[in-house]
């Protein structure tokens, strides 16, 4: 089961949709409001009426160094945007992960309709495909298996069957759909992946790319161009890790906290585009 039927859904006869009862905790209606105000504030901008694609091109590749940066690659912008070698090291490996996986992301829409599982095993196949040992990309991790995603390393991590029943349980509830809007599924997703850490490496970039495919497919950010990855990096790894022990406690405030938190990386995301709007209308990028 997911962390959040642990505690977090209040008995309701809404338990058939436990993601929409996640969207009435305290908090979350506004963290909803506030992120559909923002993205519907730079899809106004007069820019993206002309030059959407660059928009949607310079989110992705400041989303992907976002990522990076909180696995551990934190690399300058314009290093990101000139290098083509992204297998000289460990840190350049996950940079250029990072970037795979938010090209990736927008080519899965479909495939993650019909089985988010198979979304996700592609997912790690693009992040790890020949830099993990090739019998454990593109797949959960098997019993006795160990994580190389050192970042987590202060977390309680569940056993492969543990893993295996919370994945299933994850993709039922997506391929029933759910009434609960698109930020409450999304950081479900996102904060479900981070706790199951479900493979033997790359669990945080094919996390926040999954969020990425949710927030898109769902219309939120149909362009893609709100890089929550920005916002997550900004906030700092230990607001992030913070919010994501709420997310695994399965109470209805840690939950509604890592909601909340969720939304503020997309709100400082949609801020990041806006301000390359900005500087594309200056005539300065």
């Amino acid at each position: 089961m997911t962390a959040f039927s642990r505690g977090a859904a209040p008995e309701s006869p809404a338990s058939s949709d436990p993601l929409a009862v996640l969207g009435t905790l305290p908090g979350v209606a506004d963290s909803v409001d506030s992120v559909r105000q923002a993205v519907d504030r730079v899809y106004g901008h007069r820019v993206m009426r002309r030059r959407s694609n660059e928009i949607t091109s310079e989110a992705a590749l400041r989303g992907a160094r976002a990522s990076a940066a909180l696995s551990g690659a934190d690399w300058p912008l314009e290093e990101v945007r000139r290098r083509s070698d992204f297998g000289a090291d460990e840190q350049a490996r996950m940079v250029g992960a990072a970037l795979r996986l938010t090209a990736e992301s927008g080519q899965l829409l479909s495939v993650w309709r019909q089985s988010p599982l198979q979304a996700l095993a592609r997912l790690h196949l693009v992040a790890a495909g020949g830099v993990a040992p090739d019998d454990t990309v593109g797949r959960p991790r098997r019993a006795g298996e160990s994580v190389a995603d050192e970042q987590w390393a202060e977390l309680p991590l569940p056993d492969a069957a543990e893993v295996a029943a919370r994945l299933e349980g994850l993709a039922g509830l997506l391929l029933a759909g759910s009434s609960a809007p698109a930020l409450v599924v999304a950081a479900v997703v996102h904060g479900e992946l981070l706790a199951l850490r479900p493979f033997g490496s790359f669990n945080g970039p094919v996390a926040r790319a999954a969020q990425r495919i949710v927030l898109v497919g769902s219309g939120l950010d149909p362009k893609s161009i709100c890089p929550a990855e920005v916002g997550h990096a900004e906030l700092g790894r230990a607001e992030y890790l913070k919010a994501l022990e709420g997310y695994m406690s399965g109470t209805p405030q840690g939950m509604a906290q890592w909601i909340a938190h969720c939304a503020e990386a997309v709100r400082l995301g949609v801020r990041e585009s806006t301000a390359v709007c900005e500087a594309l209308q200056r005539g300065a990028a």
